[in-house]
C-alpha cells in the first residue's frame, strides 16, 4: 500500500495518521523519539507493509509487473493499489476523497515540525500537485510513478505501467478488493483502530 491507503487505514486519530504516513522514513527504533501515538501509527504501517507484502493478492499483482520491474514490482503495486482506491474509495469511505485529502494536508502542514527532513521536503510538493487526490486518474498514477523514478532507484518505465493496468484492470481490482478488507478488519482487530 501506499500513501493514500496507509492514511486511510489510520482512522480518524491525526497523530496515528501522522506516524503512518511518515512510517517509511522513520528507520528501526528511532520512533521512540515520537509522541507515542505518533510511534503507534509508525508500529500500524510496519504492520500494514507486512501483511500486505505476504498477500497473495499482492504477490499476483507482482507477476504482472515483474517483466518490466523486476524487483521493484511490488512498489508499483502499491502506487496502482492507491490508484484503485482512489477510484473505489465510496466503496470505503464515508468522506469525500477531496475532502480526505485537503484535511491530511492541513494535518501535517500544523505538525510540520515533527516530520522527518525528507519528508518535509517533498510534502509542499505533494500539497502543490494534489498527489493524494490525482492517484484516481491514469495521469496521476503515470505522475506518482515518474516521481518516484527521478528520485529513487525505481525504473523509470511509467508507460508500461498504464499498458499493464489496462491489460490486467479487472485483475487489479479484483485482487485489491480481495486484500483490502481483509487489511481493514486486521487493521480493527490488532489495533483496535475505526475506519469509516
Amino acid at each position: 500500500m501506499n500513501f493514500l491507503a496507509h492514511l486511510y487505514l489510520s482512522g480518524a486519530d491525526t497523530e496515528i495518521r501522522l506516524g503512518n504516513f511518515i512510517g517509511d522514513y522513520v528507520k528501526g527504533k528511532k520512533f521512540d523519539k515520537y509522541p507515542e501515538k505518533v510511534q503507534v501509527g509508525i508500529k500500524l504501517h510496519r504492520a500494514i507493509d507486512s501483511f500486505t507484502d505476504k498477500h497473495s493478492s499482492t504477490r499476483s499483482c507482482i507477476e504482472l509487473l515483474r517483466p518490466d520491474y523486476g524487483k521493484y514490482a511490488g512498489v508499483v503495486v502499491d502506487v496502482i493499489f492507491d490508484h484503485v482506491l482512489a477510484n473505489e474509495w465510496t466503496k470505503y469511505s464515508n468522506t469525500e476523497l477531496k475532502s480526505f485529502t485537503r484535511s491530511f494536508y492541513l494535518q501535517m502542514v500544523h505538525r510540520y515540525s515533527l516530520l522527518p527532513d525528507q519528508v518535509k521536503r517533498f510534502l509542499p510538493f505533494m500539497i502543490q500537485s494534489n498527489r493524494l487526490y490525482s492517484y484516481r486518474t491514469n495521469e496521476g498514477l503515470k505522475r506518482a510513478i515518474d516521481i518516484m523514478s527521478s528520485v529513487t532507484s525505481l525504473p523509470d518505465k511509467s508507460s508500461s505501467v498504464l499498458i499493464v493496468l489496462a491489460e490486467n484492470r479487472d485483475q487489479f481490482y479484483l485482487q485489491f478488493n480481495t486484500l483490502f478488507p481483509e487489511l481493514i478488519e486486521y487493521v480493527q482487530n490488532d489495533f483496535g483502530i475505526e475506519l469509516r
